[in-house]
């Protein structure tokens, strides 16, 4: 078996021609080291019961981060696909949370020490190949961030497969990460919602696509994030040219969810109708109630005043009709 020293004198040969062959106009979008396929991480890697796989899971993700750093990579991505339980009957939780916290403490102040200025991300996802992970999808990884004091640190990459696989559609994962200031990249695939395991589906659906894009222009765009197809084509597509058509639809679905989703914002009727559903609170009272100013005796004294609230209708059909006359 290839000891760690070997694996890694074999990275730098790999890495160092990487480099001779990428130029200056080429760099990764982002690096990462998979903890979970071997053996050894069978129960996690930063969440591990062993001490000694901990260690060794430690030390990949610092050579990766290195070669990361070498290539001009934008970006690091931990990628947590045991990092989890299967049951809690044999699992101290508390325990494993709090050394993955201090797993990601400590690579933040890796990343500083040898001046690597990408952005770290971490890729949430719910389940499978074990029962439940850690970061389930972006509220939960926000929530982990924001107990470890990392919150300032680390940025999301949103997968709309593992978005499926949570129970959320990828725009809700999306708008999230971007409200909680935590939208970092996008893995361009999709899930099929019939079936529960990671299927990665290159993006076809337009709709979708359009809803993505949306939270990427309100987000500002997701630089020095992007897209990456984290996508295979199906087992039974066997030719060669299915790999390219694969690619081309989609890069052309992106491509049109984001013409569709400029279309949508500049004609501004959907953040009309949002605009007007909250308007009750454009009253000064409703300023208050935003600033944290209105406590419990105030709302009270209005309820009483105001007497029976009137409730309008959500018209939930109109925005989607607007919405499918842009796609």
């Amino acid at each position: 078996m290839e000891k760690l020293q070997e694996s890694n004198a074999n990275l730098d040969e790999v890495a160092a021609l990487a480099k001779e062959r990428q130029g200056s106009k080429l760099k990764p979008l982002w690096g990462t080291a998979q903890l979970f396929m071997h053996p050894r991480y069978m129960h996690g890697g930063a969440t591990s019961s062993e001490l000694g796989v901990y260690a060794y899971g430690t030390a990949q993700v610092k050579k990766a981060k290195e070669v990361t750093h070498f290539l001009g990579g934008e970006n690091y991505v931990f990628w947590d696909g045991h990092e989890g339980y299967q049951s809690l009957m044999n699992t101290d939780m508390e325990q494993e949370l709090d050394h993955m916290g201090r797993f990601f403490q400590a690579a933040v102040a890796y990343k500083k020490k040898i001046g690597f200025n990408g952005t770290l991300l971490i890729e949430p996802k719910p389940q499978e190949p074990i029962k439940h992970q850690y970061d389930w999808g972006a509220a939960t990884a926000a929530n982990f961030l924001q107990k470890y004091g990392l919150i300032d640190e680390f940025k999301l990459n949103i997968e709309c497969n593992h978005a499926t696989l949570s129970g959320h559609s990828c725009h809700h994962e999306l708008e999230t990460a971007r409200i909680n200031g935590l939208f970092g990249n996008i893995d361009a695939n999709t899930g099929d919602p019939q079936i529960g395991w990671d299927t990665d589906h290159f993006l076809i659906d337009f709709a979708e696509a359009t809803m993505i894009m949306i939270s990427v222009i309100r987000n500002g765009g997701i630089a020095p994030g992007g897209f990456n197809f984290d996508a295979k084509l199906r087992r039974e597509s066997t030719d060669v040219e299915d790999l390219f058509i694969a690619h081309i639809i989609g890069m052309d679905t992106i491509a049109r969810g984001l013409r569709n989703a400029a279309k949508l914002i500049e004609d501004g009727s959907l953040a009309e109708l949002v605009r007007k559903r909250y308007q009750s609170f454009d009253i000064e009272i409703g300023a208050q109630i935003e600033a944290g100013k209105a406590d419990f005796e105030l709302l009270e004294k209005k309820a009483m005043e105001w007497g029976e609230p009137k409730v309008a209708s959500g018209k939930q059909e109109l925005p989607e009709m607007i919405f499918q006359s842009a796609l």
